[in-house]
């Protein structure tokens, strides 16, 4: 039997948690086991090539040519380390619930390969009770004892990519299986993390992490249903905000957009809302706020066709989607908006093109395209979605007979651009 390695730890699942968390460990002076079943993303690695904004890859690549950081493809990684860590995706099903293949297929690659003493802690984001209703029984069944000869918490993923906070600022919060499982997790992470926050269960830390998302995706789908209301009413919704962030207190500023995408915040909420049907509780907030989210990309691309329309139809007319990734500064397109605005917007026959320097490729409705060359061109209306801080205003502006950017989606247009990229 291996024996257990102090100052190590297994990440399962080298994305944008996985691999960040393992550049945390690393820069500790810990021994990390990378594991991934993709086969090219350990490739790229390997190479050093660039995969997030928050990795140094060059960093990676010492670690690995001094032994440091070891990848593998199977469970075997697992195998002696103080810690596995459990960062796999947790997405929706094509009917809306939560998928948790990821996180089953992760534990069964592991459970050959835990040892006595080992801590086992689940990271990635889940309705309450995922760790004590999934991971436990499944290790009780091997027969490990959580708390007596292995240890099993749940430590939810804060990382927000392309934030300038460092990753080890942002305080870490865990709950364990019993209070031993809780101390071996704090022990842990205390290593790595300026702050630990314990909670007396993982099911308060699993449900700290569905709060800290659901209270984002109800209050920005808010603003952006407050703000068709003022487009309707003939009112400037940013002055209105603007105003409203005077006072100096109970007012938070939000600001409307083309709908909330990204890997987190229009996903998680609805894992809450799948799990609270199961207590006879129903969550109208959560519904109301999704069906808002759902309909932002619609509203966007009908603006665009509308626009067109005012300017004699959108036959033979040339579009650019400008910005495609969920947020700024990142190049990561799940649940982005501006996926869905060019499927609509290509439903209607309409040429569509998009430009992003951080999205070369894009997948929309099964077709492939690829960012439009810069400089950019020849366009009758440019709408931009998510503005990265190497995109050029003035080129957008210069490339299309009309613009909208952000700030002027939910104001009336004229047709004309004003000073901040607005319209008149």
């Amino acid at each position: 039997m291996a024996s257990i390695q102090e100052n190590s730890a297994a990440v399962i699942g080298l994305g944008y948690v996985g691999l960040p968390l393992s550049q945390l460990f690393l820069q500790n002076g810990f021994i990390v086991h990378g594991i991934d079943i993709n086969q090219k993303k350990l490739e790229s690695i390997e190479k050093g090539e660039s995969l997030f904004p928050d990795v140094d890859s060059g960093f990676l690549r010492t670690c690995i040519r001094e032994q440091k950081f070891s990848l593998f493809q199977d469970g075997e990684g697992a195998a002696g380390t103080e810690a596995v860590l459990i960062c796999v995706p947790t997405p929706l099903t094509g009917t809306g619930e939560p998928d948790l293949s990821y996180v089953n297929s992760a534990v069964d690659l592991i459970l050959p390969h835990i040892r006595e003493g080992q801590l086992i802690v689940l990271e990635s984001t889940s309705f309450p009770g995922t760790t004590e209703e999934l991971i436990l029984p499944k290790l009780e069944k091997r027969g490990f004892r959580p708390g007596e000869n292995l240890y099993l918490a749940y430590s939810p993923e804060r990382i927000d990519p392309g934030s300038k906070i460092p990753l080890e600022n942002i305080p870490k919060v865990v709950g364990g299986i019993t209070p031993s499982c809780l101390q071996k997790a704090k022990d842990l992470y205390e290593r790595i993390f300026v702050a630990v926050h314990p909670v007396s269960s993982t099911r308060a830390a699993e449900m700290t992490k569905i709060l800290e998302n659901t209270q984002r995706f109800i209050n920005i789908s808010f603003i952006n249903d407050f703000a068709l209301l003022c487009e309707k009413m003939g009112i400037d919704v940013y002055e209105v905000i603007d105003a409203a962030a005077t006072k100096p207190y109970g007012f938070t500023r939000y600001l409307p957009g083309a709908g909330i995408g990204g890997h987190c915040i229009p996903i998680d909420p609805l894992y809450l809302s799948w799990k609270a049907k199961q207590y006879d509780h129903e969550t109208p907030f959560i519904h109301f706020a999704d069906r808002i989210n759902k309909k932002m990309p619609a509203y966007i691309a009908e603006k665009v066709l509308r626009l067109l329309a005012e300017t004699g139809g959108s036959a033979g007319k040339k579009i650019l989607v400008a910005g495609v990734a969920y947020k700024k500064d990142i190049d990561d397109v799940r649940e982005s908006a501006a996926v869905e605005v060019i499927r609509r917007l290509m439903e209607k026959s309409t040429a569509v093109d998009y430009f992003d320097p951080l999205v070369p490729e894009l997948t929309v409705g099964g077709k492939v395209l690829r960012s439009a060359d810069d400089p950019l061109s020849g366009y009758d209306l440019a709408v931009v979605i998510t503005e990265h801080s190497v995109m050029d205003r003035e080129k957008i502006s210069a490339a299309a007979k009309q613009v909208i950017f952000p700030e002027s989606y939910f104001l009336p247009w004229t047709g004309e651009t004003d000073g901040r990229g607005g319209n008149k």
